[in-house]
């Protein structure tokens, strides 16, 4: 996206995690499915593709396990595109 003159405001989640308010403005009213990183363990051992989390527990464990967001999260206004969706990137340039 930077090769295209996008300029993006970039956050390693590791080193500094979202909080609970900027997790909760990215998901917004969107399904919570759509927001779960389905390669993490985490995922995995809950089995959360035949039983997904609430909201309110998809938070809670995001916030103690960042990685369970899927990535890369890219906002413009109140446009997101979340994972490596090539269309949607493209559609918001």
């Amino acid at each position: 996206m930077q090769e295209k003159g996008a300029k993006l405001e970039e956050r390693e989640y590791g080193r500094t995690p979202l909080t609970e308010k900027e997790l909760r403005e990215i998901i917004g009213d969107g399904p919570i499915t759509d927001f779960l990183n389905t390669r993490t363990p985490l995922y995995r051992e809950k089995n959360m593709k035949e039983k997904p989390p609430s909201k309110e527990e998809a938070i809670k464990l995001i916030l103690k396990d960042q990685n369970l967001l899927k990535r890369p999260v890219v906002l413009k206004g109140k446009k997101k595109v979340l994972g490596f969706d090539e269309a949607g990137l493209k559609n918001l340039l």
